[in-house]
């Protein structure tokens, strides 16, 4: 396993993740009248719980959300399949959801008040473009000569038949 290139990965993953993942929510708020920015307070709240301040909170859901989604992403790119990184990602990033919202989340007013589904949506997006991520830098490695990229969960190869 070369641990410099899953993080170099797990680097562009987050990035990538980070930029997209929360896609699903703004289009769900701005759909139904709702502030666009909510989850990034909700994000926010989790390190000040308690502040009210839209700067402040949106200053410590910079840090939150970064800080999130980079663990997840460095994690998930040690995980994810090579056969179908993306569907696996998608159904990871809902897995993640379970443990984001479902316990740390729902300690925190402002996570609890979200509307679910939007925010099911934006980890499922998530762990998706992780995955793509996943897949399109193992394609990049063996176009280059290298082994299979990423060291994810079931990247040895297959034994060979002939």
């Amino acid at each position: 396993m070369d641990r410099a290139k899953d993080t170099r990965t797990g680097l562009v993953a987050w990035v990538v993740g980070a930029i997209v993942g929360g896609i699903p929510s703004t289009c769900h708020a701005l759909a139904t009248g709702r502030d666009p920015l909510e989850a990034s307070y909700a994000a926010g709240a989790l390190l000040l719980p308690h502040e009210e301040r839209p700067g402040r909170l949106l200053m410590s859901a910079a840090v939150a959300h970064g800080a999130i989604s980079l663990f997840w992403g460095l994690v998930l790119v040690r995980l994810l399949p090579q056969r179908h990184p993306v569907l696996a990602g998608a159904a990871a990033g809902l897995a993640v959801a379970a443990v984001d919202l479902g316990t740390v989340g729902r300690r925190i007013e402002r996570v609890r008040n979200l509307p679910l589904g939007p925010q099911l949506a934006d980890h499922a997006v998530y762990g998706a473009a992780v995955g793509a991520v996943v897949r399109a830098r193992a394609r990049r490695f063996r176009r280059r000569g290298g082994d299979a990229g990423p060291s994810a969960a079931g990247s040895t190869p297959p034994p060979s038949r002939g």
